[in-house]
């Protein structure tokens, strides 16, 4: 299912909304995401920085996380705001969360300057990896002992 026109409109203002709560002390990049359920509820995140920059978290992720805390699992889109002229896309970690969950969701990418592009997740990570098939490969393996 697609989100509307109206719907679209309201991802990002909440994506931009929450880029505003962005803690970037080190890249002073700030990012807002904003995730939308299959039963239309909005759950928002930002990035979040650390001086040990493996411990930093995309806002995508944080949007996710806040929306699987809350017992929702599949997601319809996601809007993605920052304050670069351009496009930005979610990063492979974010791109692995979000095909957890939801391999097909709409992606609403939007530049500083108000332009958006509308993507799809699996348009940007064609081939993630089949965890079922690690699945049923360790179940094998675990079996033969």
């Amino acid at each position: 299912m697609r989100t509307s026109h109206k719907e679209q409109a309201l991802l990002i203002q909440h994506a931009r909304q929450a880029q505003r709560s962005a803690y970037a002390s080190y890249s002073n990049f700030h990012v807002g995401a904003a995730v939308m359920t299959d039963e239309g509820e909005i759950f928002d995140g930002c990035n979040i920085e650390n001086s040990s920059y493996s411990l930093t978290i995309c806002a995508e992720r944080t949007a996710v996380f806040k929306a699987v805390s809350a017992g929702k699992k599949k997601f319809r889109s996601i809007a993605i705001t920052s304050d670069d002229q351009g496009f930005i896309t979610p990063c492979g970690a974010c791109r692995q969360v979000l095909s957890e969950f939801s391999p097909h969701m709409e992606i609403i990418l939007t530049a500083a300057s108000g332009k958006k592009k509308i993507t799809t997740l699996d348009k940007l990570f064609p081939t993630p990896p089949d965890l079922k098939k690690l699945s049923r490969h360790s179940s094998k393996k675990n079996s033969k002992k």
